[in-house]
């Protein structure tokens, strides 16, 4: 099976800088649909356009903005990406623009930005539309101005990056809603590019389940290092709303738990065997409330993740940042302050 490139999800840390770029992000497809988003990152990448990447959580988003930045005259330079929605307004703006020394409690020295790491460079914000409207007009100022302040700082730092976002988000409609700023939007979207979700490329599906069996972190333990035709054409016919993360996940999970070296039906997991399962409504209990079952669902995916809140966001289908306001509303931060590891 020959094999072009592969997409892989984005990382999980909040903030990387990676400033060389020499073995190029790899991507592996056969889809025409993933062929033609590529011809146009060709075509984008050698401008210095913002560009805004569309697409669900786990398509892959950072790792089109990484290809655009190593095809572009500045390949040789940082590329810094931040996570917006994983950080609080004051120190997201910390992160982004650098404080001063004694800009506030704990600032005992100087700190540069990730805008200003990233100079001559690229700046990837991912979840763009998660940002506070107090950090939309400081983000639009600097794309305008060309130049950031430090938080406490009163000189102008004249910066130039360019600017990759995205968001899973329909920022249009955010806009009409009055939550993200129209001139930041028509800012950061001079080119927009569409991450298809992986249902639509599932042509993929067999090339992406081999590179995760044959390079997974488990494959030390000889088993789960190849898969039935039976197996296949079961998670084949699966839609994968976590889309390359989740299967990324499967495939880990299948290393690990499956009975031989060669994964089968009954190795996959119930959901994917029978996605179309009903769920039952007999265990209805009519003194618990909405809030309490959200409660206790968020910190069963938690509990599921060993307290990683990253993953436990992505498998719920919210933001980082919401499942944040939820530990605090149920006071249970704390709790989950540091996930331990399995």
């Amino acid at each position: 099976m020959s094999t072009d490139n592969i997409i892989l999800p984005s990382s999980q840390s909040n903030t990387q800088i990676n400033p060389t770029s020499s073995q190029g992000t790899l991507i592996i497809y056969k889809s025409e649909v993933m062929g033609q988003l590529l011809k146009m990152v060709e075509r984008v990448a050698t401008s210095d356009a913002s560009v805004l990447v569309l697409g669900e959580s786990g398509t892959g988003k950072e790792l089109i903005a990484r290809a655009i930045h190593e095809k572009s005259r500045r390949t040789g330079k940082p590329f810094v990406a931040i996570n917006c929605g994983a950080l609080r307004e004051s120190l997201l703006e910390s992160e982004l623009f650098g404080h001063e020394k004694g800009a506030f409690t704990g600032a005992y020295t100087k700190k540069l930005g990730l805008a200003e790491s990233a100079n001559g460079g690229t700046l990837f914000l991912d979840e763009i539309g998660e940002l506070s409207p107090g950090i939309q007009a400081k983000l639009l100022r600097f794309l305008q101005e060309g130049e950031i302040y430090r938080v406490g700082g009163k000189d102008p730092i004249q910066v130039d990056v360019r600017i990759i976002s995205a968001t899973n988000r329909e920022l249009e409609a955010e806009v009409m809603k009055g939550n993200f700023r129209e001139d930041l939007y028509y800012r950061i979207n001079t080119i927009t590019a569409h991450m298809p979700p992986l249902r639509r490329r599932k042509e993929d599906v067999p090339m992406l389940i081999q590179y995760f069996l044959d390079r997974g972190q488990h494959k030390h333990l000889n088993r789960g290092r190849a898969i039935s035709e039976d197996a296949l054409k079961v998670m084949l016919k699966y839609d994968w709303p976590g889309n390359i993360r989740e299967l990324q996940n499967v495939c880990e999970r299948l290393q690990i738990l499956s009975e031989g070296h060669t994964i089968m039906p009954g190795d996959l997991p119930e959901n994917i065997r029978n996605p179309d399962q009903k769920i039952l409504f007999d265990d209805y209990d009519p003194s618990l409330t909405l809030y309490e079952l959200e409660r206790r669902y968020i910190l069963k995916a938690l509990s599921y993740f060993d307290g990683n809140k990253t993953r436990a966001a992505q498998a719920l289908g919210i933001t980082i940042k919401t499942l944040y306001n939820k530990l605090h509303e149920y006071g249970e931060f704390d709790n989950f302050a540091v996930h331990q590891k399995p």
